[in-house]
């Protein structure tokens, strides 16, 4: 179901790949230093000795006539490196917290003042330098702004924008399911602005109600295309920044059930937009030239799949604020397809008519890392042995070559890197399961520690790989599925004894719980320790998730979520009541948000296997989720209802026979609550009982407000210890079951 937000709560426990970094760094134009906040300063670091040089105080940073200087949220530099955009006193919208307001800092004068003092305070959202560094312009309260900074002067290019007409960002449906955020893009030549226009005029709101911040209840309205709802339809325009007159492009799309440009960007030039056109269905990509002047577009490229065909910030988080990769002085682009099976990368020449695969192999692209052009290379993520890995690669950008693992053999887990522009130094991140986050600078292609050192090896070399308490371990289910699981036995395990399992579960193209991580096994949710307690946890990785075995692998659920990935989980489970140690008396299974929806889905569909359930802020019914999301993998309800039907954990409710907690915001903005009301109507039709906690005005989350944590975990426990006795039990079995091979 809906994104993976469960794991984003990980971080209460665990340490990103870019908390190592101790924070996220930009990169220099000169591509040998970095910038990075720190302490309140901006820093920069020289590349190979990495020394360190404060550039920005403290004192720079604070406004005239106050004391503190400001908070820096982030930051971002003029194309001449003269000027600097802070970012600060940040409010959150939705998941992210994308409007605050912006200082300007001229490095020259030693001048900071404020942009946009006429606008409401932090209203402005991403606030960017002209090319040519003499304006910015910002989008607040839905419409598009330029500030001229010699002078001051504020105008507003677009005056119509209000909630249901949106310039220059986004609805909530465009945001959560393509990343699309920041929605204007300067041109090359400073002179204009290409912009998204979001009409939801006629998208039907959500009803938030608010209970708790006043005596009256509160209605929040959030625009929200339902499954076979039309989106929110769109126009792509072209602002002249002298006259603010709007040029709209002509863009093919079907009045009825309309479509998406989930990606748009300047071509290369001031002249033309290169964006990607979607079908409803999102099963038919084009991409098109859009001459600026004319406002006419030209298809350069079409692909069609039988299933749904993924956007690059899907599988790439790099490109979630823009970005186009063009090559030969903008002749060609890269684009990433998985035509031939796997997800792999072309070079496309400008026109379409011509094609080069650029990464060849049994093996999907994880991550575009860096292109080198000039050394005629293209870095890349993959694992085409573990799909519970990943690893630095490079291959020729012409397509005449192997692809060669940049990453060293002898350090086998998740590799993140983040590269120079000219390829020539990276911030290399690894762990393993048994190896603890480590960070070090490293020169490419080489992979050699800077200054001599060797963070990475002497952390692998030191690890205990016998402390740590995973293990992986592949099930084979009866109808040949071949899925990768870990495990995590209990303290003292003792073979001849019976102990209950846990299974954590998200199941949804969204979501891979089965990494090769420091931290994997963490129940961020259990107050104690399970192994300790006595608990079997494991989690499974089925067909449909987003691990790099290929498109079969991955799109083998269209139109069959709720069914498929369903019973991939159970049929393991039954492979897994083989091994003589597992109680199947005492089986638990827990997930959020779409692990949320399997759980409800594995104690309806599969009761005999599962006794104890925890579902947290699941969909019960898909036909409630937004049209982006469930479309793309459901289809569309007008043509095949019934698929939505099968798939939903509401039309097996009658089927409960065990012990059911179902956890739920009553603010959740994403999985909306009606979800819970409809689950607790079939529940009680049929009399089955369970137990429930709704957490007022939460959102998505279940973060907000003091305690609630506490709460929640302490809830989470509590039911989980009760209805799913922990410890070892005397095995009265005839000893004819299968023993684990562990």
């Amino acid at each position: 179901m809906p994104r993976k937000i469960f794991h984003m709560l990980v971080l209460f426990i665990l340490v990103s790949f870019h908390t190592w970094a101790q924070g996220p760094l930009k990169w220099a134009a000169n591509g040998s230093s970095y910038y990075k906040s720190e302490a309140g300063e901006i820093t920069q670091y020289n590349l190979p000795d990495n020394k360190k040089q404060v550039i920005i105080t403290k004192k720079q940073l604070t406004p005239e006539g106050q004391t503190k200087s400001l908070q820096i949220r982030s930051f971002q530099f003029s194309v001449d490196e003269s000027k600097l955009l802070i970012y600060t006193n940040t409010r959150k919208v939705w998941r992210y917290d994308t409007r605050g307001d912006y200082w300007l800092l001229d490095k020259m004068s030693g001048s900071l003042k404020q942009l946009g003092k006429t606008l409401p305070a932090a209203s402005l959202m991403f606030a960017k330098f002209s090319p040519d560094g003499n304006k910015v312009a910002y989008v607040s309260n839905y419409n598009i702004y330029v500030e001229d900074i010699a002078n001051g002067a504020i105008t507003a290019l677009t005056k119509d924008g209000n909630r249901k007409f949106i310039n220059g960002t986004f609805d909530w449906a465009y945001e959560e399911e393509f990343f699309c955020r920041d929605g204007f893009r300067w041109s090359p030549d400073s002179k204009q602005i290409a912009f998204w226009q979001i009409d939801a005029r006629s998208t039907k709101d959500y009803l938030m109600i608010n209970n708790t911040d006043s005596i009256y209840p509160v209605a929040v309205p959030v625009e929200y295309p339902v499954a076979g709802e039309a989106p929110s339809p769109y126009k792509i325009g072209v602002i002249d920044i002298a006259s603010a007159a709007i040029k709209f492009m002509n863009i093919p799309t079907d009045a009825v059930l309309q479509s998406y440009v989930p990606r748009m960007e300047w071509a290369g030039n001031s002249n033309e937009l290169i964006l990607q056109h979607l079908n409803r269905k999102q099963n038919e990509s084009t991409i098109l030239l859009c001459n600026v002047g004319t406002g006419n577009s030209n298809m350069v490229y079409n692909e069609k799949d039988s299933a749904w065909i993924d956007i690059l910030p899907l599988w790439d988080n790099d490109y979630t604020n823009g970005g186009w990769d063009w090559l030969n002085g903008g002749k060609e682009f890269l684009w990433a397809t998985e035509k031939d099976g796997w997800r792999h990368l072309y070079r496309i020449s400008r026109d379409g008519k011509k094609e080069i695969l650029v990464t060849v192999g049994n093996y999907d692209v994880m991550d575009i890392v860096r292109i080198d052009e000039k050394n005629n290379q293209l870095y890349f993520m993959a694992s085409p042995v573990n799909a519970t890995q990943k690893y630095l690669y490079r291959i020729k950008l012409d397509g005449k070559g192997k692809a060669e693992m940049i990453s060293p053999a002898a350090q086998p887990g998740m590799h993140d890197y983040e590269v120079s522009a000219d390829a020539k130094y990276a911030l290399h991140n690894f762990s393993n399961y048994y190896t603890p986050p480590v960070t070090e600078w490293i020169s490419l292609p080489d992979h050699k520690g800077l200054n001599g050192e060797n963070k990475v090896n002497d952390a692998v070399a030191k690890a205990d790989k016998k402390a740590s308490a995973v293990e992986f371990f592949k099930v084979t289910t009866t109808e040949g599925v071949e899925m990768d699981g870990w495990m995590v036995k209990p303290e003292n395990f003792d073979a001849t004894k019976k102990y209950p399992v846990v299974f954590y579960v998200y199941t949804e193209p969204w979501g891979q719980n089965v990494k090769d991580e420091f931290g994997v096994e963490q129940n961020f949710l259990y107050k104690g320790n399970m192994a300790k307690d006595g608990y079997i946890y494991i989690s499974i990785d089925n067909r449909g998730t987003p691990v790099p075995k290929g498109r079969a692998w991955r799109k083998s659920v269209y139109r069959k979520i709720g069914l498929v990935n369903i019973k991939d989980q159970a049929m393991a489970a039954k492979e897994i009541f083989k091994w003589n140690f597992i109680d199947t008396s005492r089986v638990a299974v827990w997930g959020w948000s779409g692990g949320g929806s399997a759980t409800l889905n594995l104690m309806f569909q599969y009761p005999e296997i599962y006794k104890t359930g925890i579902a947290v802020a699941a969909v019960g019914n898909q036909l409630t989720y937004d049209n982006i999301y469930q479309e793309r993998y459901m289809g569309l309800p007008q043509e095949n209802r019934q698929d939505f039907v099968n798939g939903s954990p509401i039309t097996y409710a009658k089927n409960l026979k065990g012990n059911l907690l179902y956890i739920h915001g009553t603010g959740d903005d994403n999985v909306h609550y009606n979800n819970t009301e409809m689950l607790i109507n079939e529940l009680v039709k049929h009399n089955r009982q369970f137990q429930l906690m709704s957490y007022p005005n939460r959102t998505h989350s279940i973060s907000e407000g003091p305690g609630t944590f506490a709460h929640l975990s302490t809830l989470f426990t509590n039911y989980l210890r009760q209805y799913c006795p922990p410890g070892a039990k005397p095995n009265t079995s005839t000893g004819n079951e299968r023993k684990a091979g562990f």
